[in-house]
């Protein structure tokens, strides 16, 4: 006899559990072994049943889903859950991959996105929506941007302290770019240091290599 998928269901909202669970038993291969309605009783019976796949809400009373789904990895590291919530804001979803969960679903789309969840949790697989995918690369993309823009000429650097590197970057000498400026040559000399210490550069070419990859050397 083929062995039948065991899931354990755990959301504080019994009316919720019931439609998942109807939903969850439409199909033969899967069966609900158990439900839970706060974290803290998702643990227990966690222990006790050993379900191959946990549905886990990220907002319940006693333990809330997040620190419950990082209780559960941490002491069965091999654990399969699905975070299931009604939240759609990009933390959740990063929270919850963080703590360890395998997929993430939204409430609304459950009918749609739930089966599909499972079957890839199944074969040892994650599984996001497309749009919570893209919200996620959004996100990487967006702190990997906040990055550069840290280390950017705009932010890091005053106007007259990026006109210096981008002279000095060119190649002019001290005393063309004083004259270029109308400054003294100690004045610059000065700018030139203070860009070092800001850039935590030691040479010259560091500074040419930063200014170029900026595009401070596209006008002159």
């Amino acid at each position: 006899m083929k062995h039948k998928l065991k899931i354990l269901l755990a959301d504080d909202h019994k009316l919720l559990r019931s439609g998942l669970k109807l939903l969850l038993q439409r199909n033969s291969e899967m069966v609900v072994v158990g439900e839970a309605a706060d974290g803290e009783q998702t643990i227990q019976l966690f222990e006790q049943l050993h379900p191959d796949i946990l549905l886990l809400d990220l907002s319940m009373p006693n333990m809330d889903g997040i620190e419950c789904l990082k209780e559960i990895i941490s002491r069965y590291p091999e654990a399969k859950v699905i975070a299931l919530t009604m939240h759609e804001d990009e933390n959740y979803i990063k929270r919850a991959m963080q703590a360890g969960a395998s997929a993430y679903v939204h409430k609304s789309a459950a009918d749609t996105d739930l089966f599909k969840a499972i079957k890839a949790v199944q074969a040892g697989e994650l599984y996001l929506s497309q749009q919570d995918s893209k919200l996620l690369l959004h996100i990487l993309l967006k702190k990997e941007q906040e990055t550069i823009d840290k280390k950017a000429p705009y932010v890091l650097l005053s106007p007259r302290e990026r006109e210096v590197l981008r002279l000095v970057a060119h190649g002019y000498s001290l005393a063309e770019v004083a004259d270029r400026l109308s400054l003294s040559i100690k004045t610059v000399d000065t700018y030139k240091l203070r860009l070092m210490e800001k850039l935590q550069t030691t040479r010259k070419s560091e500074l040419v290599s930063y200014a170029l990859k900026y595009g401070l050397l596209s006008v002159e």
